[in-house]
């Protein structure tokens, strides 16, 4: 279950787990820290903020949303409370989202435990494969939000972004193997060793995502799928400079 202070559902998160009868060992609950948060005090307080809101006294994978790169100062104490949350078993496992190589090299140099995972936008229009190779190197998980490409609103979407869902190469496959688009992006992302969050408010869409383990794709689809690469970036840029509207954006405590 992936949330976020930002997303304003924690709550409801927290309330669907227990309404579910599914046993708490058996789900993975990933929440992010807002940069507004950010700071060793202020996030060991957003951490209190997010198990209260989920009902957990401990978090699986606790994350910070964004490096903020115009503060990161700011983004290192807060991974160091991370730490200290860590070592005090509060979380199960520590990371990061939406870094860069670059920002994963200044956060490894000065902190002391490298990022269990980075959830960064990764599908076959963008799968950051120089990215990837930095997590191989440190032992770092890549997460990818949107995962299927389908990023519609963030600024800058217009008549020119391709809609990875409608690709033709991805199409050939999916007829091949008698399944949709969406099955075979995740497949793809699976198979080679990713974590992939998809979205969707759609049940049984939600039940066709997770049927993706009873085949398998060819060596030779995989790379037709990773030839699709366009190394255009969708969503927002990390190395951009946020808003201070937006970084000082307020995450209530109810």
């Amino acid at each position: 279950m992936d949330t976020a202070a930002q997303y304003g559902n924690e709550r409801q998160v927290g309330e669907g787990i227990r309404r579910s009868g599914v046993q708490r060992s058996m789900i993975v609950v990933e929440t992010k820290l807002w940069i507004s948060d950010f700071g060793y005090d202020q996030t060991l307080s957003g951490f209190d903020k997010s198990a209260r809101k989920l009902g957990l006294e401990q978090i699986d994978l606790l994350i910070l949303h964004h490096p903020a790169p115009q503060r990161f100062d700011q983004t290192l104490q807060a991974y160091r409370a991370l730490e200290k949350l860590l070592a005090d078993q509060r979380v199960r496992a520590i990371g990061v989202s939406n870094f860069t190589a670059e920002h994963l090299r200044r956060l490894i140099a000065r902190t002391a435990i490298v990022p269990a995972v980075n959830q960064v936008e990764l599908h076959p229009y963008f799968s950051q494969p120089g990215l990837r190779e930095v997590h191989a190197q440190h032992g770092i998980i890549t997460q990818a939000w949107s995962p299927i490409g389908g990023i519609t609103f963030y600024p800058g979407w217009g008549a020119d972004r391709r809609n990875v869902m409608r690709d033709p190469v991805i199409a050939r496959i999916a007829h091949v193997h008698g399944r949709s688009p969406a099955q075979i992006m995740l497949r793809w992302h699976i198979q080679q060793g990713r974590s992939a969050i998809p979205k969707s408010v759609d049940p049984q869409r939600i039940a066709e995502n997770l049927n993706i383990f009873d085949f398998a794709l060819s060596e030779k689809e995989l790379a037709d799928i990773d030839d699709l690469d366009t190394g255009r970036r969708t969503g927002p840029d990390p190395d951009a400079q946020i808003p201070e509207d937006v970084l000082e954006l307020s995450i209530p405590d109810d």
